[in-house]
């Protein structure tokens, strides 16, 4: 079941990240391309490639499947276990996970990821993200704490796909010191933790200089 996976740059494609945490816990059978941002939607190598003219992309066993969450939902086919087995619990997970592929814009327009950015809390939080950051915490405090107890990823002791859409958000809360609850603070200390994020960073450092953005 060889494949290929269409990735943007890794120091700042947070929808990449999400599509390739899921393709590496479901096992998939692919070679990953790496094509460098250039923002702005100006990587017109993307549009040549992608029928979204975004990343991730991913072609496997005769499938193309695009779009992020759509790529989790592909992988849980192949890894069931990418989504909690109890049903009610699913769909907890299934909704958290639409919540953040089509909300909390705030967050997303104000504290861009970057794995090789210096932590630092932003000079001036406007109202509107101050009321987006309260909203993700409460939103990944209920799954952590769902059980009654914490939890080590959001529904459970493994990570599934609500753990890989809220990924980035995690590399957001570190490198911007976001206020969020202790309990998801611990959440984000082991997401950093996790092996596979560990490797994304490293692939990220290793990235050609060339590739860097310019703020």
């Amino acid at each position: 079941m060889a494949g290929v996976l269409l990735l943007g740059s890794r120091r700042y494609s947070s929808w990449s990240l999400r599509g390739w945490l899921a393709v590496r816990l479901a096992g998939l059978d692919v070679t990953e391309e790496v094509i460098p941002l250039k923002g702005g939607g100006r990587t017109t190598e993307i549009h040549a490639r992608s029928p979204n003219r975004m990343v991730p992309y991913l072609t496997h066993d005769g499938a193309d499947v695009w779009e992020s969450l759509a790529i989790c939902e592909y992988c849980a086919e192949i890894a069931p276990s990418l989504w909690p087995e109890d049903r009610i619990v699913r769909a907890h997970a299934r909704s958290i996970s639409a919540q953040m592929h089509a909300g909390f814009r705030p967050i997303r327009q104000n504290c861009s990821m970057d794995v090789e950015r210096v932590p630092a809390p932003l000079p001036e939080i406007s109202e509107e993200l101050a009321a987006d950051v309260a909203l993700l915490s409460r939103t990944l405090k209920g799954a952590l704490l769902r059980s009654g107890q914490p939890t080590s990823f959001l529904f459970g002791e493994r990570m599934t796909v609500a753990d890989c859409m809220y990924a980035p958000i995690a590399i957001r809360i570190h490198t911007f010191e976001l206020d969020v609850d202790p309990v998801v603070k611990t959440w984000v200390r082991t997401m950093l933790d996790h092996p596979l994020m560990r490797e994304w960073y490293e692939l990220a450092e290793a990235e050609p200089a060339e590739w860097r953005l310019v703020y």
